[in-house]
């Protein structure tokens, strides 16, 4: 099954397939490398809210094209834009509502990943990167800086003076760099990148439904938190995990030497 969300001219923005318990969303504006435009971005959060609602939705794979992934924001329509309507605009909050997002998000790259690009691959749970990929927060090459949480995730990622280096310098980092630095998990064949996001994100679905999107949130945590705060929000998490009917079923298949049959609760 395929749903759209039309554009101004009647394309889609956006797209979003179905592959057993997988939904692959596919950004959809391959004429200007996937910008992304305030359309787009309202586009992209309204399926992804629609997919965390779905039960039989166990992970989400954001994918760009062979060309870009998202290769950054929609510069022709920010150029003349004043301070007020960034104020105001809708797509501001999109950052912040991304993180609301319970199901796993597996970021499928290819090409550039600049700037807006490069957040919403860190935004992401699970990047896996075509050798093509390449990953820049490049706006201050264009008089600003990253708003969508490029600084704070980087510098959470990478520690502060290479986070200070690719925010000030706007330098773009290959798939294999970033592989190294911490906030690229696989990289793989420029061929097969599509296919491989989509296997790692079945791996994610596989497992426990309740226990998957908690160990989600605990692992979140880490990045809100101090140690001891974090380690009581896991604990509690735990805690609800272990009075679900998936550990009885998860425990009892183990025993039993069996794959288990996840119930979702």
């Amino acid at each position: 099954m395929t749903i759209t969300t039309p554009d101004e001219v009647g394309e889609a923005l956006v797209s979003v397939e179905r592959d057993g318990r997988v939904a692959v969303v596919q950004l959809n504006r391959p004429r200007v490398l996937n910008a992304l435009s305030p359309e787009m971005m309202d586009a992209l959060l309204t399926e992804l809210r629609a997919l965390d609602t779905d039960p039989g939705v166990g992970a989400v794979v954001i994918a760009g094209h062979d060309r870009a992934f998202v290769a950054g924001a929609d510069i022709a329509s920010m150029q003349h834009r004043p301070l007020s309507d960034v104020l105001a605009a809708q797509a501001s909050r999109f950052w912040f509502r991304l993180t609301e997002i319970e199901v796993p998000l597996v970021a499928a790259v290819s090409g550039p990943a600049f700037g807006g690009g490069c957040e919403l691959a860190l935004a992401c749970d699970i990047v896996v990167a075509s050798a093509t990929a390449r990953f820049s927060q490049a706006e201050i090459k264009v008089g600003i800086m990253p708003g969508g949480g490029g600084t704070q995730r980087l510098a959470r990622t990478l520690g502060k003076h290479k986070a200070m280096e690719l925010v000030l310098t706007g330098r773009a980092v290959t798939a294999e760099e970033a592989e190294r630095l911490g906030f690229v998990n696989r990289v793989v064949p420029e061929q097969t990148w599509r296919q491989e996001a989509v296997a790692f994100a079945q791996q994610v679905a596989a497992g426990p439904p309740l226990a998957t999107r908690l160990a989600k949130k605990a692992v979140l945590a880490a990045e809100e938190t101090s140690l001891t705060a974090g380690m009581q929000v896991e604990r509690r998490l735990m805690e609800l995990a272990f009075a679900s009917e998936d550990r009885v079923e998860g425990m009892t298949a183990f025993l039993e030497k069996r794959a288990p049959l996840w119930a979702g609760g």
